[in-house]
């Protein structure tokens, strides 16, 4: 992920057209920049067990929301609706 750009890179109306609305984004970004900072909490620690690292090329000096939304730019994840 060169020169990670945050919320300019990937651009919002790429990101907004993945999901069902902007309140979704926020959750669903929210969430897996959680896990990616758990990940490097447990990564500190000695401890893999429970949570996946960054899908996307990323060093630890950028922000877990920058590479949550880039994986979400980058179709790596994909948000499923409550009905699935």
């Amino acid at each position: 992920m060169p020169n990670a750009q945050g919320i300019i890179d990937p651009p919002i109306d790429e990101l907004l057209a993945k999901v069902e609305s902007k309140y979704a984004l926020v959750i669903f970004a929210s969430k897996r920049a959680r896990q990616i900072n758990d990940y490097y909490a447990d990564l500190h620690e000695g401890s893999l067990l429970d949570n996946v690292g960054p899908l996307v090329d990323s060093t630890v000096e950028d922000k877990p929301l920058s590479v949550a939304l880039h994986e979400i730019g980058e179709n790596k994840l994909h948000l499923r609706s409550a009905a699935n």
